[in-house]
């Protein structure tokens, strides 16, 4: 439970940087040579480094537990949960095909994380 409790914190971790990432790129968005300075100047830009930087460290301790094949179809959510917080936070649209992936996605970790028996 706490290494499926750690992954589900990483991948959020990351998901809240990619937001991060997004905001900066809508400050900078009509921009025109100062740009550098406004992106250097971002509270987000940093806010963001520094969740990396937290989900790289949880990264490594939950490598020292978890065998690599069952930790990073995590990484995957966050294909599914980027999208929906850029709906919810930033009004953005996804397609109707995006359902079908995300479900496929969350399907496939389910998948991926069954333990069947040997035999």
């Amino acid at each position: 439970m706490t290494n499926t409790l750690s992954l589900l914190a990483f991948t959020f971790l990351l998901a809240a940087g990619q937001l991060l990432f997004k905001k900066v790129g809508l400050e900078l968005r009509g921009e025109t040579g100062g740009g550098v300075w406004r992106l250097l100047l971002s509270p987000a830009l940093y806010a963001s480094f520094a969740l990396y930087g937290i989900a790289t460290l949880l990264w490594i301790w939950i490598l020292s537990r978890v065998p690599l094949s069952r930790a990073y179809p995590y990484v995957a959510l966050g294909v599914v949960f980027v999208p929906l917080a850029s709906i919810l936070i930033f009004g953005e649209r996804v397609r109707p095909i995006f359902w079908l992936g995300a479900g496929l996605i969350i399907v496939g970790i389910i998948v991926t994380q069954m333990d069947l028996p040997k035999g």
